[in-house]
């Protein structure tokens, strides 16, 4: 996130993000322009597929910790591009929605594991049968309806080729003071 209402609205938030960086964002940032012509609406910067968010701003050390230890057992990640859709009102959001690949169901599961057994505050987080992973194309809430409709309408479709990719770091990103941070953490397994 780059503009300071996007940086103010997650101080104090740290996130687990995979970051896709060949065929998976390539579609990622081709849907992203298509939809930003069709609607100028707040967008994130670079592709991302959140596993978690945090609201742990006075134990950031402890739960990037608990993040490296997951990591060094985690095998690469296969991220598979299935479909445009969106989630609807009230969040407005158009996504590229990805596959329940093994690896990236069994990443999401370990983690929710570790994290049961600690008492870290987690956001919006659901139970994996839940979980629809996803990279967010755009932020459609500022919409009137009726251009939100309209938008998912011509957006939502299956993707004929699936683009594919191994990811095999995960990012653990924070803000602090109005600025984004971040640390790469290769997998280990």
């Amino acid at each position: 996130m780059n503009t300071p209402e996007q940086l103010a609205s997650l101080e104090g938030q740290q996130y687990l993000v995979l970051r896709p960086a060949a065929a998976v964002s390539d579609r990622f940032r081709r849907e992203q322009a298509s939809a930003l012509v069709r609607a100028d609406v707040p967008h994130p910067h670079t592709g991302h597929v959140t596993l978690r968010g945090f609201a742990e701003p006075e134990r950031r050390d402890q739960l990037a910790a608990l993040i490296r230890e997951w990591a060094a057992a985690q095998r690469p990640i296969d991220v598979v591009a299935e479909a445009v859709d969106v989630f609807p009102a009230p969040w407005q959001i158009l996504i590229l929605r990805l596959s329940r690949t093994p690896a990236l169901t069994s990443a999401y599961a370990r983690l929710t594991a570790a994290l049961e057994r600690t008492d870290l505050r987690r956001l919006g987080e659901l139970a994996l049968d839940d979980w629809t992973f996803h990279m967010s194309v755009i932020y459609g809430k500022t919409l009137l309806p009726a251009k939100w409709t309209e938008l998912a309408h011509t957006s939502r479709r299956s993707l004929g080729s699936r683009p594919a990719e191994r990811v095999s770091q995960a990012e653990f990103v924070w803000y602090e003071d109005g600025v984004e941070h971040a640390e790469i953490i290769p997998f280990g397994g």
